[in-house]
């Protein structure tokens, strides 16, 4: 995977995360709207869609995918500092690059957002997002908190 594709990634992940967090939907449900096709789209557009804001792409997005107002609420009910939906891409995108195998970034991408590590990550009163990305692809690996 060049760097670019990287970027890329990247740039996908934390536009998932955008999207949950604007439709208080659990990060998998975004991700399984988009499905591999979805995904890929994003990621060839990506390039293109790091010029406009994340608002305007993740409306685009919603609308297109008709991705629905959920009640997964990561945000409001915080007591801690909130991570960047950019500081939760770019663990995303780490787990993605160090779990997925060449060629099947987009279906570890989607499987990871759609595990059961990923509503933790999401759980922003709990550290499980500062844990060491290595525990939290095994956890994932083992589909659970280790």
């Amino acid at each position: 995977m060049t760097e670019a594709d990287k970027d890329d990634l990247f740039y996908v992940c934390s536009l998932v995360e955008f999207i949950a967090r604007k439709t208080k939907n659990k990060r998998g449900v975004v991700a399984n709207r988009l499905g591999v096709d979805g995904f890929a789209k994003q990621l060839k557009d990506a390039q293109v869609n790091h010029c406009l804001s994340f608002e305007q792409v993740g409306e685009e997005i919603v609308d297109q995918y008709k991705i629905p107002q959920g009640d997964f609420e990561s945000v409001e009910n915080c007591k801690y500092d909130i991570p960047s939906y950019t500081d939760i891409g770019n663990l995303y995108c780490i787990m993605v690059l160090d779990c997925a195998k060449n060629g099947d970034e987009i279906e570890t991408a989607i499987k990871i957002f759609t595990s059961p590590i990923s509503d933790y990550i999401s759980n922003f009163n709990s550290d499980c997002y500062y844990q060491n990305p290595s525990y939290l692809e095994e956890s994932f690996k083992a589909g659970k908190l280790l």
